[in-house]
């Protein structure tokens, strides 16, 4: 748990940085704020391609390959701290991108894999939390200390260091001993279950009753919970790169000072710290499914309050920013989590790889329109965004299982006897 927060840390800081070097980018490329916006928005495009493609290779060689591959390519793209083009930092972004969004999802499913049953739905939130809160942390510190002595390409130079970093914690990674077992590797699976005190053994069938919270998942069943937990994380990317975004300049258009409705923001924004433990804890000891649910209705009242606000012209606007951030800080720290917990083995790397991707699309639509020069007033987003969430609500509520202290091999349509027999 330990490295895997730390290898989230480095891969969430990635993306992070970006944000930084635009200043810097400006400067010395003498171009506007409007191109060099492209930088942050192809490597978003790369999250979403990375967290698709990464899935699948997840499936076809392994949870612990794919994560090294991450790290391979953040040691390649450092090159792009002497690149002399802007063009070729796009080029480089995106592939930078599609290493961490690659990362995130594949994390996920190596330790919903190889956590005992009754620790792993805290741990998988809290392990996701923790990277995504340190690795802001990092990238904001690194460029505060970094920055003003080196320049913004440092930000670029520290993914050597940091990637070479990952590359040597990869020794204390181990691959996934169930996706060994279902690939017949069982000397393999059973050198990883020996780190950890277990054993492989010759195992008789599962009998399990085929209610819906036990029978393999399949068919209409499969598909509508991959298209619930999609468009659930697609609403999560619209507010959180789009109306939150959007939300500090429409506060001064109604007379609010830059000041105040920054500390607002940011003095919201304190409270995702102990709202991953609150997810942890919720989707740990009560319910999976309805942790989601809870989410998605306290993000629905924050949207709801943003429309009031608009409407009235008038009045704090503490409330439903408040809302907005606990209710989409608890959907990130769950839903991925949730999805790796959903899916069976032989496609949990595509299924989580997919929804973590549309968290990025929600975020590719939001920055496409700032690009085009669309502007949208923060009532008709909260509207819009209101139509996703409230389908991502109904269907979380149809096809979500309770996954609590649940054996992920009854997910599966074999109830994990591939690989147990020969074991």
């Amino acid at each position: 748990m330990g490295v895997l927060v730390i290898a989230l840390i480095i891969d969430v800081m990635k993306p992070a940085s970006l944000g930084f070097t635009v200043p810097g980018m400006i400067s010395e490329y003498g171009v506007p704020k409007k191109t060099v916006s492209l930088v942050p928005f192809f490597a978003l495009a790369g999250t979403v391609v990375g967290s698709v493609v990464w899935g699948w290779i997840a499936d076809i060689y392994g949870r612990k390959a794919s994560i090294l591959l991450s790290a391979v390519m953040f040691v390649g793209t450092s090159i792009c701290g002497a690149m002399p083009s802007l063009a070729w930092n796009i080029v480089m972004c995106f592939m930078m991108g599609a290493a961490a969004g690659g990362m995130l999802p594949v994390t996920y499913a190596l330790l919903a894999e190889m956590m005992p049953n009754r620790h792993r739905g805290w741990s998988l939130v809290l392990v996701g939390g923790l990277g995504a809160v340190g690795g802001y942390f990092a990238a904001s510190g690194l460029s505060a200390l970094l920055q003003p002595i080196f320049g913004w390409r440092i930000l670029w130079l520290a993914n050597l260091p940091t990637g070479l970093t990952l590359v040597l914690l990869g020794a204390f990674i181990p691959e996934s001993a169930k996706f060994l077992l279902a690939r017949g590797r069982t000397g393999e699976a059973e050198a990883v279950m020996r780190r950890f005190g277990a054993r492989a053994r010759k195992a008789a069938p599962i009998a399990v009753s085929r209610s819906l919270n036990s029978s393999p998942l399949s068919g209409l069943h499969l598909f509508g919970k991959l298209a619930a937990l999609s468009i659930c994380a697609l609403s999560w990317g619209l507010i959180n790169f789009g109306l939150l975004l959007w939300l500090p300049a429409d506060l001064v258009a109604k007379g609010y000072s830059v000041g105040v409705s920054s500390k607002l923001l940011a003095e919201s924004a304190l409270i995702a710290f102990p709202t991953v433990f609150l997810a942890a804890f919720l989707y740990s000891r009560w319910s999976t499914k309805f942790s989601l649910l809870a989410a998605i209705v306290v993000t629905l009242a924050g949207l709801l309050l943003v429309l009031r606000l608009e409407l009235a012209g008038a009045g704090s606007p503490v409330l439903p920013v408040a809302l907005l951030i606990v209710g989409t800080n608890a959907i990130i720290a769950i839903v991925l989590p949730y999805a790796a917990e959903s899916f069976p083995l032989r496609v949990r790397g595509r299924a989580t790889g997919w929804v973590a991707a549309c968290t990025k699309a929600g975020g590719l639509l939001a920055q496409a329109l700032t690009i085009s020069g669309v502007a949208l007033s923060v009532g008709v987003s909260a509207v819009t965004i209101m139509v996703p969430t409230l389908l991502s609500l109904a269907l979380v509520a149809w096809f979500g299982r309770e996954t609590r202290g649940s054996d992920l091999r009854d997910l599966d349509a074999d109830n994990g006897q591939i690989g147990h027999a020969e074991a």
